[in-house]
């Protein structure tokens, strides 16, 4: 049960949840970033918020209101 002690050091988890959160990142980012096909996929996306900001599809909100 020693190595259980080990674990409640915060000298011992800072450094290892530093490695496991920096492995999950890179994990993540090889993912998204590793296939030509999905990385592609995600630079379409990157418009998205400017798509409804067309000048003839405006409401006037103030006419609802």
């Amino acid at each position: 049960m020693e190595w259980l002690m080990w674990f409640s050091k915060p000298e011992n988890t800072k450094p290892l949840a530093l490695i496991i959160f920096f492995c999950t990142f890179i994990g993540i980012v090889i993912y998204v970033y590793g296939s030509k096909k999905r990385s592609k996929q995600l630079e379409s996306y990157r418009d998205i918020p400017f798509l409804d900001d067309q000048p003839g599809d405006q409401d006037d909100t103030k006419d609802k209101q």
